[in-house]
């Protein structure tokens, strides 16, 4: 069968054992990409599982690469095979219905039934649809009530005008006030929504000046008012020059296994329409592959017939009568950023959603894009920071936050008091907290975290290194913070020798390193605080026998401070006190002074 298929460009079909199409793939060359998949040993598991389930091979010649994309995509579409990249429908955007009534309503709608109406969009930005149907009203009194008229209700008498009449938002066509110029203002809107704004202009422009002549100077003022309001909405919608007037543009991202593509089609410089879908990988598809399937898909969507084209990239198969164009500066440059943003916002917009319906995904996602980032064996579910404070070598203390699934776990955190240190070392201190925390794991036989962090640099990482492998014989991913002038996280390190990952700012990698290092200082300069604090109100009562708390706090509340109960009389610390522990608080007091 193998040695049977053409070297040709064409479509092969995989079929399970149940005669079910499990894949659908295209080829310049029949022969030999089939043959790949049985002739040599597969990395992905995905096509090791693809490659046991095929039972049966069908094919089917075309002329050319271009038939061949456009046949695949339509047995995807009819079969959806199981181990194809597959389409997800995403939220619907927002259209223009203009109704077919006999005096048309022109509102926004997310339900298409075109029995009932014409549709124009969908739109991707929700404000171009608000500002196309504001200039709308306010150019044309069309009505925006849901009253079923007809012109025989009209002739009866049956509806009044109501007070968006009086008030000039509406022309009263329900008592047959503007009959005759409805539908001019419908054929206007209809012109204006696809976006013929500057064809517009020019009748206006004419209709004053024709106007002016017969010295109908109101109206012509009222014509001139609504040209001022086109030009405000030109300025707020045309987005470029002669150079890209129609033009599809479209804007890719992804994340995982889902792909993001966006298309604006813009119509006289102005976006007119706009959508975005989702594709959700099954096997290894290339981003060029996607990109075609999806160019293709949305141009049919919004029906498009657009010559000019503008892509991120080169896609894998396009029409040839297509001018593709990756923009590199100027207006389309300019297009091309807003499809980005575009997508960008979906792809956005998509995850907080499944962030909602499932909060755990949020940690994999992020933990999975930091195991790719550093390379770490495993996904880092458990992470460990260590951060050290103190004042001159004084009080010094290290805290150790506790992370699970990128959130913190607040009752693992730890608190250690440095004991083997003199002065104000804090490597010393950072081995010697690192070996005592990962010590008592190891007698309790606890389990290791999957990444150790330090909040500090290279110093501190060789630190951690000494006491987890060298003295404990452990072996755990560490990293380090490097931070900025402004003692904010800056990079990431990672390794030894270690190397500097840089990281965007917006990343949620990033977010989540710089919460771990604040959360870590916060929890360490809290305890360091605690600990300085104490030892502030120490004073020479702590040194009394049988002083306590509750006569501490009597003897500086009465006296003010021990300079002022060491001037105390005999008399007054008993008064105080009682005879016998006034009397030892008096003498130890005044023994201390002829010392």
């Amino acid at each position: 069968m193998l040695k049977r298929i053409p070297e040709q460009p064409g479509v092969y079909q995989y079929f399970d054992k149940d005669g079910q199409i499990i894949y659908v793939g295209k080829a310049k060359n029949l022969h030999r990409r089939v043959n790949s998949y049985f002739n040599k040993d597969h990395q992905s598991s995905k096509t090791r599982q693809l490659v046991a389930h095929i039972a049966d091979i069908k094919y089917v010649v075309v002329d050319s690469e271009q038939d061949a994309f456009l046949l695949e995509n339509n047995l995807i579409k009819q079969y959806q095979p199981h181990y194809n990249i597959l389409l997800k429908d995403g939220k619907s955007y927002p259209s223009i219905c203009i109704t077919k009534e006999a005096y048309p309503r022109i509102f926004k709608t997310r339900t298409i039934n075109k029995k009932t109406g014409e549709y124009y969009g969908p739109y991707s930005f929700g404000y171009t649809v608000e500002t196309v149907l504001e200039l709308i009203h306010k150019l044309y009194p069309i009505r925006t009530c849901n009253i079923p008229l007809s012109r025989e209700s009209i002739e009866k008498n049956k509806v009044r005008v109501c007070l968006k009449y009086h008030l000039k938002n509406c022309c009263g066509i329900c008592e047959g006030k503007g009959a005759d110029q409805y539908p001019q203002w419908i054929d206007q809107a209809r012109k204006l929504i696809k976006g013929d704004a500057h064809e517009i202009g020019k009748q206006l422009e004419q209709e004053m000046m024709q106007l002016a002549e017969e010295m109908k100077y109101e109206e012509a003022a009222e014509i001139k008012r609504k040209i001022e309001l086109l030009e405000q909405f030109k300025s707020k919608t045309i987005i470029s020059n002669s150079s890209a007037k129609d033009v599809d543009v479209f804007g890719y991202d992804e994340q995982d296994d889902k792909v993001y593509i966006a298309m604006l089609h813009v119509h006289n410089g102005s976006i007119v329409q706009g959508q975005t879908i989702e594709y959700r990988r099954k096997m290894e598809e290339e981003k060029e592959e996607i990109l075609a399937l999806g160019m293709m898909e949305l141009r049919s969507r919004l029906e498009s017939n657009t010559k000019d084209v503008i892509v991120p990239f080169i896609p894998d198969v396009f029409d040839d009568s297509l001018h593709v164009h990756i923009a590199l500066s100027g207006d389309k440059k300019k297009l091309l950023d807003l499809a980005m943003q575009n997508v960008r916002q979906y792809k956005l917009d998509r995850l907080k959603q499944e962030d909602k319906l499932n909060p755990e995904q949020r940690g994999v996602r992020i933990l999975t894009e930091m195991q790719k980032m550093m390379g770490l064996p495993t996904l880092p579910r458990w992470i460990d920071c260590f951060d050290n404070s103190n004042i001159q070598g004084t009080n010094a203390v290290a805290g150790c936050v506790v992370y699970r699934m990128a959130k913190p776990s607040k009752s693992d955190y730890k608190r250690f008091e440095i004991k083997t240190v003199e002065g104000a070392d804090d490597y010393a201190s950072m081995r010697e907290v690192v070996r005592r925390r990962y010590r008592h794991l190891l007698d309790e036989g606890a389990n290791m975290p999957d990444l150790i962090i330090a909040d500090g640099g290279l110093g501190q990482m060789h630190a951690i290194r000494e006491a987890i492998e060298d003295q404990l014989g452990l072996h755990i991913p560490i990293a380090g913070l490097k931070k900025n002038d402004k003692h904010r996280t800056q990079t990431l390190l990672y390794g030894f020798p270690p190397i500097e990952i840089s990281m965007p700012v917006t990343s949620e990698v990033f977010r989540l390193l710089t919460n771990i290092q604040d959360e870590v200082h916060r929890f360490a300069i809290t305890y360091h605080k605690q600990k300085r604090r104490k030892s502030l109100i120490h004073s020479e009562l702590d040194e009394i026998k049988g002083v306590g708390p509750v006569a501490k706090q009597k003897i500086l509340s009465h006296f003010g401070s021990v300079k002022r109960a060491r001037m105390a009389s005999m008399e007054e610390m008993v008064n105080l006190l009682g005879k016998s522990l006034g009397s030892m608080v008096y003498e130890q007091l005044q023994a201390k002074i002829t010392r």
